[in-house]
């Protein structure tokens, strides 16, 4: 299985991204919740623009990513899961569930230290959330988020193919809960139980300090709900709701090389967790 998983891992995981991007993309053309304030042409060639140069940049990086960290690490009986000897059936869904509340603790981290948050401005200054949203990463984020995961991977002694998996749900799973698509409100009730919507994650992309510092989680709804940033639905609405930050309200200055000079270069504003909240403005348009 490992040896499987080393020479196809690359294409499982491109096959699995492109068929969730091209469905989700159908899906918001056929059944969009909001209407979109911008055209799509500018902001789809910014994001997948960053996704790209985030590939590239990480291939740059690291000559191995994090399943092959997993095989090194699980060939050398390094990690947690290799001190006593646990059936694949126990390790794998354990090392998901580690790894997926390592992330909805990093991703707390990018949101609360002022630095960190300067990187992740750049997802959240999309004036617009849909699927291409959650391709939006600078470059320098993606190469820490990595770092983390990689040390996680070999601290856990995750198996290769939980890793696999993990990275097939993260990135899957962050295409369809920035999807611009519209659930019955029955069937978003029971399935934000176990997966994080649209819906739920919207909330995030707010413009109100409150409401962007919530619903943190990427795959599994359960750490925001047990360690307090859950919040059901924003202030305004769905429909209501502003999304993006304040500060960057100019469609014009959010191009692809804007996007990657801004953590140099533009304000935080007073989004950071740490930093004292203002009292928020009037909501904007949308």
């Amino acid at each position: 299985m490992q040896d499987w998983l080393a020479a196809h891992e690359p294409e499982v995981r491109l096959g699995a991204f492109l068929s969730i991007l091209v469905a989700m993309a159908v899906w918001e053309i056929a059944s969009p919740r909001r209407r979109p304030s911008l055209g799509r042409r500018g902001r789809w060639t910014a994001n997948l623009s960053l996704a790209a140069i985030d590939a590239a940049v990480l291939r740059i990086a690291f000559p191995i990513l994090a399943v092959g960290v997993a095989e090194a690490a699980s060939a050398r009986g390094w990690g947690l899961l290799h001190v006593r000897d646990i059936p694949a059936w126990i390790s794998v869904p354990v090392a998901v569930l580690a790894l997926d509340c390592l992330i909805y603790g990093q991703h707390v981290l990018f949101h609360a230290v002022s630095p960190l948050w300067r990187l992740h401005m750049t997802h959240h200054s999309d004036l617009d959330f849909d699927t291409t949203t959650g391709l939006r990463f600078h470059p320098v984020e993606i190469v820490v988020s990595m770092g983390i995961k990689m040390a996680a991977v070999v601290a856990l002694g995750a198996p290769p193919e939980a890793v696999v998996l993990f990275e097939i749900l993260l990135n899957g799973t962050s295409l369809f809960n920035h999807g611009n698509v519209r659930l019955p409100d029955g069937v978003d009730r029971v399935l934000r139980l176990f997966v994080v919507t649209p819906d739920m994650h919207r909330v995030h992309h707010s413009i109100h300090r409150a409401e962007t510092n919530s619903n943190f989680g990427f795959n599994f709804p359960w750490w925001d709900r047990l360690f307090g940033t859950y919040r059901a639905r924003p202030a305004a609405g769905h429909t209501g709701m502003t999304v993006g930050l304040e500060q960057f309200r100019d469609p014009f200055r959010l191009g692809v090389f804007r996007l990657l000079l801004m953590p140099f270069v533009d304000r935080a504003g007073g989004y950071p967790i740490s930093r004292r909240p203002r009292r928020p403005g009037p909501p904007g348009p949308g």
